[in-house]
């Protein structure tokens, strides 16, 4: 861990204080419950590893898609994902999507970013492979979440790093949370239980 990022671990707690003033601005949910047009389930995506990754081993269960990056003040979220990871078990996956697309804060290759994850956060959630969550480039995962063509209903593109989806069991996208709004926030939770 280099020591800018050391830095922003230490100062994570005084940001999220700062940023939870304004924790509810920008959270977008799916109240009328309207399904996808295209199905979550027939996504696929490459995990950091490079080995193919299948949507539809994930019926029947919620899933958290996560932006992420290790060079953002937001980065301490790591530890509370990982700890919603392991306190939900096989009920809750999440997915983190490292991207570089917010002023250079993803700059790693993906060996780098997995280490940097595992050593630092013990994150055992899957990772994917870095790539765009930003129009026109983003992945194929972030084309389904931001376009409502394809989800039913959700246009938010991420914000910052560290914006969280969730998609329930029957893969309906159910909320957009801002990277203001901490992993363990009781609105995000009262969707996840």
């Amino acid at each position: 861990m280099t020591i800018a990022q050391r830095i922003k671990k230490l100062a994570y707690p005084l940001i999220m204080k700062l940023a939870g003033k304004k924790e509810n601005t920008g959270v977008l949910v799916n109240t009328r419950d309207i399904a996808p047009l295209r199905p979550f389930h027939s996504l696929k995506a490459t995990l950091i590893n490079g080995q193919p990754f299948d949507f539809s081993k994930l019926h029947g269960k919620k899933v958290m898609i996560v932006n992420v990056a290790s060079n953002c003040g937001f980065t301490g979220q790591y530890d509370e994902l990982e700890k919603l990871y392991k306190s939900y078990g096989d009920e809750l996956v999440i997915l983190g999507f490292p991207a570089n697309d917010f002023k250079e804060q993803e700059k790693g290759t993906d060996e780098e970013i997995l280490q940097f994850c595992k050593v630092n956060f013990g994150v055992t959630f899957p990772l994917f492979q870095k790539h765009s969550v930003l129009k026109p480039n983003q992945g194929a995962v972030y084309k389904w979440l931001t376009d409502p063509l394809e989800n039913g209903w959700n246009v938010q593109q991420p914000t910052w790093n560290f914006c969280k989806y969730i998609v329930d069991e029957t893969g309906n996208l159910k909320a957009f949370f801002p990277s203001a709004v901490s992993p363990l926030s009781e609105e995000l939770l009262s969707l996840v239980r």
